[in-house]
């Protein structure tokens, strides 16, 4: 099923918005709901994931104060990349013009108006793509606790298939929205991830491996894997024809991140598959920069610094297209671009998110397949705030932030889906990503070993599972307790907070 469709009608009453004059007035059924119902009715309706609709003249009369202050701030709608640094498929922004009608809208005393507004379009019920091919849900729900460190953890999900398939889409609905921050598929051919799946009693296995014998996972050295999904992400069916492979009797692995939400929640995914018969003429390959979500990028982010920066780059091999671009971070990122710069030329932005929101963390498909020319040069560049400035801070002073897991951590890369413009280029492509990624990692760690030292206080971090700020001896694995009494400085059985933090200095 494809996306509502918009009536032309609609779309010509929102542009009439930004040609009336200042002197007529402005009248919820001829200017603010075409407006409404074309950027905000997608999800502000029933059913559609938003907390309250926008669908009639009296939904929008009681929340007009609450529309002003999100469109002003361009907070809503969720649609982050900044107008002129490239064309993608479904842009929901609006113009200026249209928030300064729903401004003095407001401001007129929110009138209804003669008329009728345009009819509202039609919007799929259920699964945003239609019926899915397949649908499997993790066999057991997970509990997750009110507070504490966030969690890391794998999930097997059985798809019994009797053959190859090539997947085009996969849409996922969390059992808690509250609780699933983002999920990285793996596909597990041999068994390895059933063979752990629940050994602690609990459904799933600690770890960010995904499970020996599974694949897809790594974007740090792999190339375009099975994908993901993040929180705000919408589903989408990738362009050109292209699918994904999913072996015959090969199990999904669900490499989850689960955020405490203040109250017990028990996530149980389900996720929609959807299925081509014909195999791609195209192999999609991914280029994450930096590599392994900015791991050995030096993210060390001094508490105060408002402009704190990582950068990387790689030069194409091969003539390639640039399909879908995204980004992954947390909460003191501010700003994401992506530049290319052809031989003999000069630098074009065809990617630049200027107010990250940890909260809507989307892949954006171009209109047109960007086309790059062999020795393109891809930078990209990420920038941070640890200032009391930014209102995004988790932390009131400021803290100094490394890389790690946790929320409160950071972490930092953009990964970019291509082609390469001959099938024959393909392999060669692959190995140049992985060849940059292996080089980058290496030199990375060298340059900033404090990286090593922030991951491991990070996951060390994640033992507090009753969430009291340390870690005592039933927390600890048995392996880990004879390295870890070299860090219980005070010698009371336990790390505390300083005492944690003091591995990392």
């Amino acid at each position: 099923m494809r996306s509502p469709r918009f009536p032309l009608a609609l779309f010509a009453a929102a542009s009439a918005v930004t040609t009336a004059s200042a002197q007529q007035p402005v009248t919820f059924n001829q200017h603010v709901a075409p407006i409404l119902l074309r950027s905000c009715a997608p999800c502000h309706r029933p059913g559609g994931g938003a907390p309250f609709s926008l669908l009639t003249f009296e939904d929008a009369r009681r929340r007009g104060k609450t529309m002003v202050r999100a469109t002003k701030a361009r907070f809503m709608p969720p649609w982050h990349p900044v107008e002129g640094h490239g064309s993608f498929v479904g842009e929901r922004r609006l113009t200026a013009a249209e928030i300064a009608t729903l401004e003095r809208w407001v401001a007129d005393g929110r009138p209804e108006g003669p008329g009728q507004p345009p009819a509202a379009p039609k919007f799929p019920e259920g699964w945003q793509l239609g019926k899915p091919d397949l649908v499997v849900t993790m066999p057991k729900a997970f509990p997750v606790p009110a507070s504490g460190p966030d969690i890391y953890r794998n999930f097997v999900v059985p798809l019994n298939l009797d053959r190859d398939r090539w997947v085009t889409a996969i849409e996922v609905r969390a059992g808690s929205r509250q609780v699933l921050h983002h999920i990285i598929f793996g596909i597990d051919t041999q068994g390895a991830a059933r063979r752990r799946d629940g050994q602690d009693g609990k459904p799933g296995f600690d770890g960010m491996d995904g499970g020996a014998g599974s694949r897809g996972g790594n974007l740090g050295t792999s190339t375009a894997g099975l994908g993901g999904w993040a929180v705000g992400g919408q589903p989408q069916h990738l362009p050109m024809g292209l699918a994904r492979k999913l072996p015959k009797g090969a199990d999904l692995i669900l490499r989850s991140h689960l955020h405490p939400s203040g109250k017990a929640e028990f996530e149980q995914t389900t996720l929609g598959l959807y299925f081509t018969d014909t195999p791609p003429a195209h192999t999609m390959v991914g280029l994450q920069l930096p590599p392994a979500f900015g791991f050995a990028a030096g993210i060390d982010i001094p508490a105060g610094a408002k402009q704190f920066t990582i950068r990387d780059a790689f030069t194409l091999p091969v003539d390639a297209s640039l399909l879908t671009v995204g980004g992954h971070a947390h909460y003191l990122c501010r700003t994401m671009q992506v530049k290319v710069t052809p031989p003999g030329g000069e630098p074009r932005s065809v990617f630049y998110i200027d107010n990250w929101a940890f909260n809507w963390q989307n892949r954006y498909q171009y209109r047109e397949p960007v086309a790059l020319r062999r020795g393109t040069k891809i930078e990209v560049t990420l920038t941070y705030d640890n200032s009391k400035d930014n209102p995004a801070n988790p932390f009131d002073p400021p803290r100094r932030v490394r890389w790690g897991l946790q929320s409160t951590d950071e972490m930092g890369s953009v990964t970019l889906l291509m082609i390469a413009r001959r099938e024959r280029d393909s392999g060669r492509l692959e190995r140049a990503i992985r060849s940059a990624a292996r080089s980058s990692l290496r030199s990375g760690v060298a340059e900033h070993p404090e990286s090593l030292l922030g991951s491991l206080v990070s996951r060390i971090k994640m033992l507090d599972k009753n969430g009291d700020g340390k870690i005592d001896q039933s927390e600890i694995p048995a392996g880990w307790r004879r390295y870890a009494r070299r860090f219980d400085t005070n010698g009371d059985g336990t790390l505390d907070a300083a005492e944690i933090e003091a591995i990392g200095r």
